[in-house]
Parts: structure tokens; C-alpha cells; sequence
């Protein structure tokens, strides 16, 4: 125990000394980060008959990265649920440049269906250039009205393990090509908004019988920021990850799609409107921003960019962050849900 002692205190007083000299060399590294940034602006990677496979293509986000991947020329492999929906989009992306769109028919969520159509690409294009993982699907719920929580493990089987499974198959074909990994996070797992609590991970319990709105769609944005950024010094250099953070953007979940609370999906327009205070930026804006960014490869890209003011006044200032959720954004259910009083538990019979 002395000894642990010791060496804990002297790591203590080394940490000190050594944040000065790094802060007196913090000039030296923003110099060379502008610098780099510039190089990246003045470098874009050449898409055109690269392989690259985008889930979630069938509508939003996903979409329109399919269009903006066929305009440079890209091959690619689409993934959804929806085979119609599916279809259109292949035809469109076809008419729009790309050589040889391949629909495949999967659910993220299911282990055997990533395996597939990794497979499937490989066995089709002898290769693959880029995984984009963008499928997703939202849920919110007050924490009370839940009557299985269970219901929701869906939301973090699709967001969450539909990046992962896809990007274990994907590895070693990404590696002979040094290709790149693109993961579609949200600006929300880094700020944390109350009435997406669970969609952030961060779930104040304290707070349960509040009626807090949640979504599960945090957790698991939060869940892929955090693997991939360790997946990104496991991998390097071989492959390159762009984590990707929007924040409201026109899809089908900011139009009121989501899981409710019986584990149905729904689209409810006016709950929606009521969780989302900011503009929407389309999705074909935020599409090409990003893929502009993965062009350059970049390691993180923020869309709207005014959303990074609100990051970094989250880490200066987290409790104005908090005043303004509170005050602005986070509207309780009802002055009689916030005053019902808790429960009495029942006391159990010896």
C-alpha cells in the first residue's frame, strides 16, 4: 500500500509540470493543425469506381449519400428493409452516374444478414472501398409510460450493433485496400439534450418520475462515438474512420418515425415538433458536407457546423447548456405529472 501510495502521489505532483509544457506548446500544435486542415482542402479522394456499401440508403441520410457516392462515379452496394424503396433508389443513383448499384435486402440488426451482404459485395466486386453505416432508427418515451423496457432494445440493435456487425465483416477487405469506415453518430450524444436522455446514454434516474421524455437513440449514438473513436487508433493507418455528428437534420425520424413504447414504428408529425426547436438542415446538404469531409479524410464532421459552438460551449460552460434546456428546450408533460407524488413501494410480508 506505501508503495502504491507513493508512486500515486508522485504521478500527482508530475502532472503539474507537465500541463504547463503543454500548454506552452499548444501554439506550435495550432499551427500545424491549420496547416493540415489547409493540406486536407487542397486533397479529395477520387471516388470513382470505388466500392462502397451504405445501409440505410432507403431514405434520409443514407439516401443521399447513395447520390452523392453515384455522381463521383462510386460502385455501390445499398442495404434497407424496404425492397421497393430499395429499387427507386438504385434507379436513381444508376441515372445519376454511378456504373453498378447492387440493392441488397437486409436488416442491420441481424448478424447473418451484415455477413451476407459484406459477402455478397466481395463476391459481386472482388472488393470493398468503404463501409458507411448509417441505418437508424429512433424511439421516444417517457420513462413511466414504458411498460416493457425491453421494447426498446431494438433501438440500440440497430444503431449500435447494425454499425458494429457490418464493420467486423468488413475489416479485413477494407485493410487490403486501406479503405475507410464512415459511421453516421449525432451531434446529441456529445450535448446531451434532456428530452433525448437515453439517446445520449446519460440517463439521470434521479429524475424517473419527472416524466422526462427519453430516447434510446442517445445510448447508441453515444455507444458508436465511443467505439469508433477506439476503433480508429486500433485500425490506423490501415483504415481511415470518419465519425460523422448531425445534428437535426430532414429524415424520417425529425418527420416523427419511431418506435413507441408497444415496439410498433410509428410516425407521429406533432410529437416531433415538439422535440425539435432547431431548423432542420436537408439531408442532401449534410449528405454532401460529410462525404466532402471523407473526401479529405477528416476525422470527425459536425453538420450544421453552428452546431460545434454548441459543443464547445458544453465543455466551457455546461451549466449555461443546462440553463438553456432547461428553460427552453425541456418542457415537462404536465405541472400535474411534476407534482404527482412518487408511489409508496409496498412493503413485502415476512
Amino acid at each position: 500500500m506505501g508503495r502504491k501510495h507513493a508512486i500515486h502521489h508522485f504521478i500527482n505532483a508530475l502532472v503539474a509540470p507537465l500541463f504547463i509544457v503543454c500548454a506552452c506548446l499548444l501554439p506550435i500544435f495550432f499551427i500545424f493543425k491549420f496547416l493540415y486542415t489547409i493540406y486536407l482542402h487542397l486533397w479529395n479522394e477520387n471516388m470513382e469506381g470505388k466500392v462502397v456499401i451504405v445501409t440505410g440508403a432507403s431514405s434520409g441520410i443514407g439516401e443521399q449519400l447513395s447520390y452523392e457516392y453515384a455522381k463521383k462515379g462510386a460502385r455501390l452496394v445499398i442495404v434497407a428493409r424496404r425492397e421497393e424503396r430499395l429499387q427507386q433508389v438504385a434507379e436513381t443513383a444508376r441515372g445519376l452516374g454511378s456504373p453498378d448499384v447492387v440493392p441488397i435486402c437486409a436488416d442491420v440488426s441481424n448478424v447473418n444478414d451484415c455477413k451476407r451482404f459484406v459477402d455478397e459485395t466481395i463476391n459481386h466486386f472482388g472488393r470493398l472501398d468503404h463501409l458507411v453505416n448509417n441505418a437508424g432508427i429512433g424511439s421516444i418515451c417517457s420513462v413511466e409510460d414504458a411498460d416493457d423496457i425491453k421494447k426498446f432494445v431494438p433501438v440500440m440493435d440497430v444503431n449500435f450493433w447494425g454499425c458494429v456487425y457490418p464493420t467486423y465483416y468488413a475489416i479485413p477487405y477494407l485493410k487490403k485496400t486501406r479503405g475507410k469506415i464512415i459511421v453516421n453518430s449525432s451531434v446529441t450524444a456529445i450535448l446531451h439534450p434532456p428530452t433525448l436522455a437515453i439517446y445520449s446514454v446519460r440517463i439521470p434516474f434521479s429524475r424517473i418520475y419527472l416524466g422526462l421524455m427519453i430516447s434510446n437513440i442517445q445510448a447508441s449514438k453515444a455507444a458508436l462515438l465511443s467505439f469508433y473513436e477506439a476503433l480508429r487508433v486500433e485500425l490506423a493507418p490501415a483504415i481511415t474512420i470518419t465519425i460523422a455528428t448531425p445534428g437535426f437534420i430532414e429524415t424520417e425520424i425529425t418527420q416523427g418515425k419511431h418506435l413507441s413504447k408497444e415496439g410498433v414504428i410509428q410516425v407521429d408529425r406533432q410529437l416531433a415538433d415538439e422535440i425539435v426547436k432547431l431548423p432542420l438542415m436537408s439531408s442532401q446538404a449534410c449528405a454532401k458536407a460529410v462525404l466532402d469531409a471523407v473526401g479529405r479524410g477528416e476525422r470527425n464532421v459536425t453538420e450544421p457546423k453552428w452546431y460545434k459552438a454548441f459543443v464547445l460551449l458544453k465543455g466551457l460552460c455546461p451549466e449555461v447548456v443546462d440553463w438553456y434546456y432547461r428553460t427552453y428546450y425541456f418542457k415537462p408533460f404536465s405541472s400535474e405529472k411534476m407534482n404527482a407524488p412518487i408511489p409508496p413501494s409496498e412493503d413485502k410480508e415476512s
